[in-house]
């Protein structure tokens, strides 16, 4: 008669054992983005918070060139070309510091550098992609408008043709690493279509002021930019994609990064709520005594054993060539919208020192303000899944 084997100590930071599901160079991966956080982030990023700037934002992005967080999950050009799980256990790393820090990686590689990447010549790749893979070069990402946010086909940016140039007139809004960045990859109407366009940020009539008084993503540089008579080269145009294909592409890449960056916001919220309550004492014990915090708990715990499943499927499938664009709707409704529940329930549990920097907690609440908008609102991603389900489109 075969004796059971012992089972493995419980592990209230990781309960349902997923770490099981991972491969231990998958786990070295996080383990090294973890590490790095904590050097060159995680000790100044509330007061960066507070203050609403980084301290040196390129300082930064070339730290995490130099760890080849960058474009990590891209082939070739100096890129790391890892798996998109490991990409999506850095950003979870990222996040968990802050939505800000995440968004500046996301931005550079995910965007920028996933559209020069996947729609760019041979000349452009070269010229952009090794400088920022290695951090030297900074990018952003020039879609959203004034008056085009969730139907980015009615942007007013223009591109003309004029002789063998392109010029380029309109603004674009709430756009990371604007401000910082070298270039943009900008996206315009064309006589033939929506067209992307490589943008050194030097070019005659291209400004990119900074983005003032927000009460979100303050650790994070968000900027306006202005494109006024820009004359580019004929080779400045991507040449691969024209029309809406182009960008929304590049929003799946990032959004599949959110899928797991804000499972980072969410667990440092709940690891240090369950801190919290096993220390602060009322009416003679430990809150985490009572019955209602162990219930947040319990419910915080099991949101966040969820997510990471379906961020870890979702990754799985993306490795494979079978994710879907309406898989990593599915992945972004849920995940940002049960992460911003924890981060308000660990704030509960916190009581007054839940709006306090001295704690992680208000400022991940904050943060996904903005995570839960961008890159497809709650709205838009609802609807994708309802036509994905139903057959019919219910977006006009």
């Amino acid at each position: 008669m075969s004796h059971p084997a012992a089972l493995p100590a419980f592990n209230r930071l990781d309960p349902a054992g997923i770490d099981d599901l991972l491969t231990e160079d998958e786990i070295a991966v996080r383990a090294a983005t973890r590490q790095l956080v904590e050097e060159v982030a995680a000790p100044y990023v509330a007061d960066w918070f507070e203050r609403g700037e980084i301290d040196d934002p390129r300082g930064l992005m070339k730290s995490f060139g130099e760890m080849g967080l960058l474009g990590m999950h891209l082939d070739g050009y100096g890129c790391a070309g890892m798996s998109a799980v490991d990409y999506g256990l850095a950003c979870i790393e990222l996040e968990a510091c802050d939505s800000g820090v995440r968004s500046m990686v996301s931005v550079q590689g995910s965007l920028a550098m996933f559209a020069i990447w996947r729609f760019g010549s041979e000349e452009q790749k070269q010229q952009w992609l090794p400088g920022m893979a290695a951090g030297d070069l900074i990018g952003c990402f020039g879609l959203t408008e004034p008056d085009a946010g969730s139907d980015p086909g009615s942007m007013r940016t223009r591109a003309r043709r004029d002789g063998d140039a392109w010029v380029l007139d309109g603004r674009k809004m709430w756009i990371t690493n604007g401000s910082i960045a070298d270039v943009a990859v900008v996206w315009a109407q064309t006589e033939d279509g929506i067209r992307g366009f490589v943008v050194p940020t030097d070019s005659p009539g291209f400004s990119a002021p900074e983005i003032k008084h927000k009460l979100s993503l303050r650790a994070s540089v968000t900027s306006e930019l202005v494109l006024d008579g820009v004359r580019l080269p004929a080779s400045a145009a991507l040449p691969d994609v024209v029309g809406l294909k182009g960008p929304l592409s590049c929003l799946s890449e990032a959004r599949f990064g959110i899928v797991w960056g804000a499972l980072g916001a969410a667990r440092s919220s709940f690891e240090t709520a369950l801190r919290y309550a096993g220390e602060r004492e009322q009416f003679g014990k430990p809150i985490a005594g009572f019955q209602l915090t162990q219930a947040k708990l319990a419910d915080m715990s099991l949101e966040l054993i969820k997510g990471q499943l379906l961020a870890l499927h979702l990754g799985r499938r993306k490795d494979a060539g079978t994710l879907r664009p309406e898989q990593v709707s599915l992945g972004k409704l849920n995940n940002i919208r049960e992460a911003l529940e924890i981060c308000r329930t660990a704030r509960t549990i916190l009581g007054a020192n839940g709006i306090s920097l001295e704690f992680p907690v208000i400022r991940h609440a904050n943060n996904l303000e903005s995570v839960l908008t961008y890159e497809g609102t709650v709205e838009m991603h609802t609807l994708v899944v309802g036509q994905a389900l139903t057959g019919l489109a219910a977006f006009r």
